[in-house]
């Protein structure tokens, strides 16, 4: 290569040679220094061979090494690179070379056949799959690997089925993991095991697939649109217990989606649309006369798992004909092959095999088939657990109380007593990680365990035989209390990304402990004190809707001695999540207000804002413009008292956008100028989690639209431009979006410029499908059918601006309605269908708040003028010269420039066609010669082509 690239690809693997960084499936792994150099030089000869004096020289230069050293390198990348180990190959006496298709994502088409859009940093890169590189190899699966794999290809949908602990989840992770290179938008696995509820199936493949839904009902159907266009493979793991959920959830998105296919682990059939079914077999078994044991994958992995403790482990001669009886006893049932394989190493196999053969004629009575395979599973699950010391049965018993991953100080927060100290239980997870009883992800900054599924299930039966239940359960409860209120503290000094690293894998034992907080009979109020404590968390993970619910739950159990700051953060994380997931409802101005009472009642200036601002931005969105700037100018007085500078800087831009809705350009631009000239990075890493948007982005939208109306359509443009590009540095998908269709697109269509339109607009389409955004959705696809009829497709435009109007018709949120009506009232204009429009338009004039002076009052009154005109009834002329009027009115005492430019040029077309060409001109020019820049767009062109015409009639009269 003559230049080292930023990114190099080959298959799964990923290459970042300045930063030396390798990773495998999106994960970073770790490699020596010689070996990354033996790797790059093989990768830089592009399948050229390279010999072993070449390799070495290269790696090691002017030094002598023997030539085991090049070896033990090429063996150390053989084993990174595990199943394609053949990347690198070894031609005999000459050296060696890189069999790999290696691919550049950042170059040009020309230059490779495939171009991937991805950052040269790690940090910012999505990984392209959630499968975790397996901790042990896959054993005795070969078989059935392929033919998965196989079948996946063939078919869209294919079901795992069999019984517990038959390895469906291992070779379902597996076979997706082999077919990563296919699916261009990645492979995810949804795991159901920690679900108790099927309605939160849809929620949790949203979370799976990297999908954020802020906003409504986290449906089936909003997940299956929103990767309506991705090419993925998803796993959906666990299914039996929520199995009609996750049918529905299925038949949803292969139905949305052709580039999809799912791959399902279930012990039952899904009996969804278009499912093949694969029945996983046990490992296979040696027959009692076998003498090749080894041949049989159960025997395989039992010595694969003796000899990760014993190195020394072989099994042959009489001891092999023992672990060959030992696996016919546990059915080739892989969990249970393991288990015997953990306490094998304590036992010897000789006695394991003696307690094992007891357990299973106790269990079966002799006929082991018999029963079902899980009572098989159980019995192993038993067995276990007798042969575990009393401390690690409480230990394990008190564990299963979590439903997800847990870190160690939580496992000893649970389950250390009084007679068994924290020392005790650290040695006691240690022991029950060895004994493959839990699992450990040692990968992160802090350790993460975790029991599976059956485990999980068995040891909670014991835990409630042991009538442990609800301490260790109430102490589960507390734990996680004591956690999000920390943890809430911690948003003021962590940024959301951390915090929710932190904190986000907490959501399924949160769950379990609301869920058991509020059953009859328990401590209720440690479930309202856990609800108001977690509330952020729901809200970070854009989980709105049970935001809602939860809290509603707990105010509804709540007495009348309820904590009055419990009360007041419960009705704040209320009046948020209504205002997401509802329309406009009085409950959500009647939170907010008892959040508001509550806070002035304890005089919390931080609970004060977050209630003034809810109550401004529940008027701004129904359209009380006064009331938004009353709301605002409070929170900037009383943001004036404390010691941030940004949230006062917040209230000018309140302000301001208020002032702008309600028509007051001069006085909105001044304050929301004053906001940027003294814009500095918030304080607190949490502002746009209290005030929804980056407030720096929101004042540069209002910014780029006071400019267009006041008539500086160039400056506007750029700032729309600016503000788009602040919020992708921001990465926040919600400040993008109003960037995009508030500013970039709503300018656009201002000035004419409908390429620059439609390129936002495929961007806002996209970015709020993946993001679960229906408001925003909307907004593009009305965008795209005003584009259409502008471009001459009348009939399509208008089927688009229809659908989006009926949308945001249903939401309340008045200030989009009266956009979208004007909007859609100039498509049906152009279509000649002015009995329609005059109905939006007055429709429009009908819905709540402040009309009279709103900053689009001027367009309908304009756009009505032209359909009256359209419609020609008697005194249409008189009647549609006074809504010009008005408009131009209007126009000037809002200091909107370019509206007053279109309500001139209408009414000069109105004169013009009635032979008052002289007033027409008088008219116009003048507001066309106030403007300093603009002279290319579509307004203004428009308007000088009809100045030009007008003066050519003047010219023509005088001469006769």
């Amino acid at each position: 290569m003559s230049e080292t690239p930023a990114i190099v690809e080959f298959g799964r693997f990923r290459i970042l040679p300045h930063r030396r960084a390798f990773l495998v499936d999106g994960r970073t792994i770790r490699i020596g220094g010689r070996a990354f150099d033996v790797l790059m030089a093989l990768i830089e000869a592009r399948g050229a061979l390279l010999s072993k004096d070449v390799l070495m020289s290269r790696v090691w230069p002017n030094r002598n090494v023997e030539e085991n050293a090049l070896q033990a390198q090429i063996s150390a990348l053989r084993d990174i690179f595990g199943a394609d180990r053949d990347l690198i190959r070894t031609v005999r006496g000459r050296g060696y070379l890189f069999t790999g298709d290696v691919r550049d994502p950042l170059a040009g088409p020309r230059e490779q056949p495939i171009a991937d859009s991805i950052s040269a940093d790690p940090a910012l890169a999505r990984p392209k799959t959630t499968l975790a590189e397996p901790a042990s190899k896959l054993v005795g699966r070969d078989v059935d690997l392929r033919e998965v794999a196989r079948l996946s290809t063939a078919h869209r949908l294919l079901t795992l089925t069999g019984a517990g602990g038959i390895g469906k989840t291992r070779l379902a992770r597996a076979g997706a993991r082999h077919l990563l290179p296919q699916f261009a938008d990645g492979v995810w696995i949804a795991e159901l095991a920690p679900l108790s509820d099927p309605g939160l199936v849809p929620a949790t493949v949203a979370k799976a697939v990297g999908l954020e839904l802020p906003g409504g009902e986290i449906s089936r159907e909003r997940v299956a649109n929103a990767l309506a266009r991705n090419q993925i493979l998803l796993v959906l793991d666990n299914c039996e217990h929520v199995i009609d959920a996750a049918a529905g959830m299925v038949e949803e998105l292969l139905r949305a989606s052709l580039g999809a296919r799912v791959i399902a682990t279930s012990r039952e059939p899904l009996r969804a649309e278009g499912e093949w079914l694969y029945v996983v077999p046990p490992l296979s078994v040696p027959p009692a006369d076998e003498i090749d044991v080894m041949r049989y994958g159960a025997v395989q992995l039992f010595a694969a798992r003796m000899g990760a403790t014993d190195s020394d482990f072989s099994p042959d001669g009489p001891l092999a004909a023992t672990v060959a009886a030992i696996c016919r006893r546990l059915d080739g049932i892989p969990l249970a092959i393991e288990l015997a394989a953990s306490r094998a190493a304590l036992l010897g196999i000789e006695e394991l095999a003696a307690r094992l053969d007891d357990r299973f004629r106790l269990l079966t009575g002799g006929r082991r088939t018999a029963l079902p395979r899980h009572q098989t599973l159980l019995a192993t699950l038993d067995w276990s657990y007798d042969l575990l010391p009393e401390s690690e049965r409480i230990v394990l018993r008190r564990l299963a109380i979590f439903a997800g991953a847990f870190p160690l100080e939580a496992a000893i927060a649970i389950a250390a007593s009084t007679e068994l100290p924290a020392s005790d239980v650290i040695d006691c997870v240690a022991n029950l990680v060895a004994k493959s009883l839990v699992t450990a992800n040692f990968t992160g900054a802090a350790s993460q365990y975790l029991l599976l599924e059956t485990t999980r299930a068995y040891a909670l039966e014991r835990l409630t035989g042991s009538g442990e239940l609800d301490e260790t359960a109430g102490r589960h409860v507390e734990y996680h209390r004591d956690l999000f209120e920390r943890a809430e503290a911690e948003l003021q000094t962590r940024s959301a990304k951390e915090w929710l690293a932190a904190y986000g894998g907490r959501i399924d034992d949160v769950r379990v402990a609301l869920d058991w907080a509020f059953a009859p009979s328990r401590d209720a109020s440690v479930g309202v004190a856990l609800t108001a404590a977690s509330a952020p968390l729901w809200m970070h993970l854009s989980l709105l809707d049970e935001c809602r619910e939860r809290v509603e739950r707990a105010i509804s159990v709540s007495g009348p001695d309820l904590d009055p700051r419990l009360e007041m953060q419960l009705y704040e994380a209320l009046g948020r999540s209504l205002a997401q997931t509802r329309s406009p409802l009085a409950e959500t101005i009647a939170a907010w207000q008892n959040v508001l009472e509550l806070a002035e009642k304890f005089d919390d200036t931080e609970y004060r804002l977050r209630a003034l601002w809810g109550l401004y931005n529940y008027h701004l969105t129904v359209g009380n413009d006064r009331a938004c700037v009353a709301f605002a100018e409070r929170f900037r007085d009383l943001a004036a008292q404390q010691s941030d500078p940004t949230d006062l800087l917040v209230g000018h831009r309140m302000i301001g956008t208020a002032l702008h809705f309600l028509g007051n350009q001069s006085e909105a631009r001044r304050h929301i100028e004053h906001m940027l000239d003294r814009y500095v990075a918030p304080v607190r890493p949490s502002q746009i989690v209290r005030f929804e948007f980056d407030q720096r982005v929101l004042a540069q939208v209002f910014l780029s639209r006071i400019l267009w109306f006041q008539g500086f359509p160039e400056q506007a443009f750029r700032m729309a431009q600016r503000s788009v590009e602040a919020a992708r540095t921001v990465g926040h998908p919600l400040s993008l979006c109003i960037a995009l269709a508030d500013a970039a697109c709503l300018v656009g269509l201002g000035i004419g410029d409908l390429t620059s339109v439609e390129a936002n607009a495929a961007i806002l389409l996209e970015l709020s499908a993946k993001h679960g955004l229906p408001i925003w959705n909307a907004w593009a696809r009305g965008i795209n059918g005003a584009v259409l009829i502008r471009r001459g497709d009348v009939v399509t435009g208008l089927g688009l601006l229809r659908s989006a109007l009926n949308e945001v018709r249903g939401t309340g949120f008045v200030q989009r309605n009266r956009v979208f009506s004007a909007v859609m009232a100039r498509g049906l204009l152009r279509a000649g269908q002015a009995a329609e429009g005059l109905s939006i338009i007055d429709e429009a004039f009908a819905q709540p708040g402040d009309s009279e002076e709103h900053w689009y009052v001027g367009e309908l009154l304009r756009v009505k003028g032209e359909l009256l005109l359209l419609e020609d009834a008697p005194g249409a002329t008189v009647s549609a010269e006074l809504h010009f009027r008005r408009t131009l009115d209007c126009a000037r005492r809002q200091g909107a420039l370019s509206w007053e430019l279109r309500a001139a040029t209408s009414l000069a077309r109105l004169w013009q066609s009635h032979s008052r060409s002289e007033e027409a001109r008088e008219l116009l020019a003048p507001i066309y010669d106030r403007f300093t820049e603009g002279f290319d767009t579509s307004d203004l062109k428009a308007a000088k082509s009809l100045i030009d015409d007008l003066s050519q009639t003047d010219r023509v009269i005088r001469a006769h």
